[in-house]
């Protein structure tokens, strides 16, 4: 895929797989939260089909916004954050190769969502974010890494996940 630079298709399995490793992770949040919904679960798993060597459809596009819908739809933080890090696993096979900053959160968000989600867990105790944020940074391939340089960095944003995913952008920029 070509625009201002290029991304192959296992570049973008790259991604895909660092988001749905992450999305994995906090999935668990929302299906306690929603036990009855299957989108974000459904997201994940078109997200897992690409990062497995499937093509990307109209599979991952759907699943990706049902995800996103699901999310605008939960109850609680923990649980919208989740949603959409479930979406956005789904959504990373058709991550943009257009050097805008904005692009790096369709990277990281669902690693700083993950992050927001355990401080909310631990009573807003930001070490819990911090601790979620170094595993991310530890779990990110030099692949990954080559592909988040192509990007302007991530802007700092006023919301706490906006801060998380700085943090991280910066943290993986000097690895």
């Amino acid at each position: 895929m070509t625009g201002d630079f290029t991304l192959t298709a296992e570049e973008l399995r790259t991604v895909a797989r660092y988001v749905a490793g992450t999305a994995q992770q906090v999935l668990p949040v929302y299906e306690e939260a929603h036990p009855g919904d299957p989108r974000p679960r459904a997201a994940l798993a078109a997200a897992w089909e690409f990062v497995e060597g499937a093509p990307r459809t109209r599979l991952q596009r759907v699943t990706s916004m049902d995800a996103h819908r699901a999310a605008r739809e939960a109850g609680g933080e923990a649980a919208r954050l989740a949603a959409q890090a479930a979406g956005d696993a789904a959504s990373a096979a058709y991550l943009h190769p257009i050097a805008k900053a904005h692009q790096v959160g369709h990277i990281l968000r669902a690693a700083a969502n993950a992050a927001r989600i355990a401080e909310l867990r631990a009573g807003d105790d930001p070490a819990a974010g911090t601790r979620v944020i170094a595993e991310a940074r530890a779990r990110a391939t030099p692949e990954l890494i080559d592909v988040l340089r192509r990007y302007p960095p991530a802007p700092a944003g006023r919301s706490r996940v906006a801060a998380l995913m700085a943090g991280l952008d910066a943290a993986l920029r000097e690895k």
